[in-house]
């Protein structure tokens, strides 16, 4: 037996402790293990072993190791993947619409390597503009209950985090034929979509298609060649005109805007940058187009009585009027209108989504990073052929609640895990001086309130020695960050006073 077999039982068992704590179930061989090496019987002290061992990182991931979230595939997931990227399931569809003489442009982050939707627009003969939103179409490369499917479900969701992304396929099925690759055929769940001068839907169709992405565009490529109109691709002027025109009738019919800033960090060879995402004409352009596949879904669904995952929210009580036009415009006003939002949720039903300002919505366009997305595309797709449906009703409601309780997990190890490295930023740039913005109180009678680190998207609570109120700025630096601990500490920068101002958040 080699050493490291040897040892394996007690090093299990210092993870587990590192990792839960005194909830650690067998921590007897940890604890023993610590005491040998004259080191305090406590789950810091295992991490730090671990660590001195460099069996962990000094950054490991403890909400993703405390997490029910699987990172590695099983090996017949695997075997299955291999087996179709070289020999594909017969397709089920025999008569896709064939769209490959459209142009399509694809457009995401220059980062992004699942490629899951493409934008046409079509010149019809009697005048009229047909948009055509293509998406990914994985469905293709599995069949209800095979091992891609249920592992797919299993997870439920793509992890995006600072470190990287912990996919919901095989990473060389979803960057690879599932995606929509510039230059090949590609298969796609295509909708066209008619809007009137208004921007209200009138006439669409959903095919099951095949399509050739023509262009692999970045948002910053779009902006700059929205910004210089160029000629020669006028198609993508008009969607941006279409989708600016989708947005005000959106508005028209109650949809509530919250702009805040959203930062993406990213961790690469332990240097962590943070960028604020602008909220520009490209990334509203591919939002809009995106709302609006999910609008057309949702009345095909409702229309033909299918059982679906429908996205709902509850309409919000707002601030009134009065309220609002007190606070200063801009994030401080969002954020009050973003405090009201009750959350989105799942359910067979179709329903209103109040922040959208639809009737009805069912998300359909990540297909390859949401499992609710995938489940839409099954049911879609065998009632355009006329098949029975995969999932029936009661199906569907299992699925839903399973999904919306993974998902829910996942979304609170990828906000977790943003805050730890948001804070290790600000530890190693405690030198930096920060222009901030009071947005609300947190509790006022402990002068505590919720600022925005402008350059970084960043959100903190911030306990103050002075006077202050929603939407004063101020200058702060770090005295103090413990991301293990989750705890910071700022001082902030007086002109008046050379003494700072201690201020902190745990």
């Amino acid at each position: 037996m080699s050493d490291l077999a040897k040892f394996r039982p007690r090093i299990e068992s210092l993870e587990r402790f590192a990792t839960l704590g005194e909830e650690a179930s067998h921590r007897t061989p940890a604890l023993e293990l610590l005491t040998a090496l004259e080191r305090p019987q406590t789950s810091q002290a295992a991490f730090q072993l671990l660590v001195d061992l460099d069996l962990w990182s000094p950054h490991e991931n403890l909400f993703l190791r405390r997490s029910q979230i699987p990172l590695h595939f099983p090996p017949q997931v695997l075997e299955l993947a291999d087996h179709r990227l070289h020999s594909s399931l017969p397709d089920s569809n025999v008569e896709r619409l064939d769209l490959t003489t459209l142009k399509v442009y694809t457009i995401d982050d220059e980062s992004t390597r699942e490629i899951d939707d493409g934008l046409s627009l079509e010149y019809l003969s009697d005048g009229r503009e047909r948009l055509w939103i293509h998406i990914a179409d994985p469905t293709r490369w599995l069949a209800p209950g095979d091992h891609l499917d249920l592992e797919a479900r299993r997870r439920s969701t793509t992890l995006y985090l600072p470190t990287g992304m912990i996919p919901m396929f095989p990473v060389e099925l979803a960057t690879g034929p599932m995606s929509l690759v510039q230059g090949r055929e590609c298969f796609a769940l295509s909708f066209g979509i008619i809007l009137d001068s208004e921007g209200a839907v009138v006439e669409y169709g959903i095919h099951a298609s095949l399509i050739k992405p023509t262009y692999r565009l970045t948002y910053e490529d779009v902006d700059e060649m929205l910004e210089l109109g160029i000629e020669a691709e006028p198609e993508l002027a008009a969607i941006a005109a279409r989708a600016k025109c989708r947005r005000t009738w959106r508005q028209s019919q109650g949809a509530i805007s919250i702009n805040m800033p959203e930062s993406s960090i990213k961790v690469c060879d332990d240097e962590i940058t943070i960028q604020v995402l602008d909220d520009s004409l490209s990334r509203q352009m591919v939002a809009e187009m995106m709302i609006l596949a999910g609008e057309v879904a949702g009345r095909y669904g409702r229309a033909h009585n299918l059982p679906l995952p429908f996205r709902n929210q509850p309409q919000p009580e707002l601030p009134s009027d009065g309220e609002l036009l007190q606070l200063p415009p801009g994030p401080v006003r969002a954020c009050a209108i973003r405090r009201c939002m009750p959350r989105s949720e799942l359910s067979i039903q179709p329903a209103r989504h109040a922040s959208l300002g639809l009737d009805t919505y069912t998300q359909v366009t990540s297909p390859i990073r949401r499992y609710s997305d995938l489940l839409a595309h099954f049911q879609i797709k065998a009632h355009l052929r006329g098949d029975l449906l995969p999932f029936s009703l009661d199906q569907m409601k299992d699925l839903v609640q399973s999904i919306s309780s993974t998902v829910q997990e996942a979304t609170l190890v990828e906000r977790q895990t943003n805050r730890y490295w948001g804070l290790e930023y600000l530890r190693r740039h405690s030198q930096m001086v920060w222009q901030a913005l009071m947005l609300r109180w947190l509790r006022e009678h402990e002068n505590l309130g919720l600022i925005l680190i402008e350059d970084l998207g960043l959100e903190l609570a911030m306990r103050f020695n002075r006077g202050i109120e929603p939407g004063d700025r101020l200058e702060i630096r770090v005295s103090h960050s413990d991301p293990r601990q989750d705890f910071i500490q700022f001082q902030e920068i007086s002109l008046r006073d050379p003494q700072a101002i201690a201020v902190s958040n745990h």
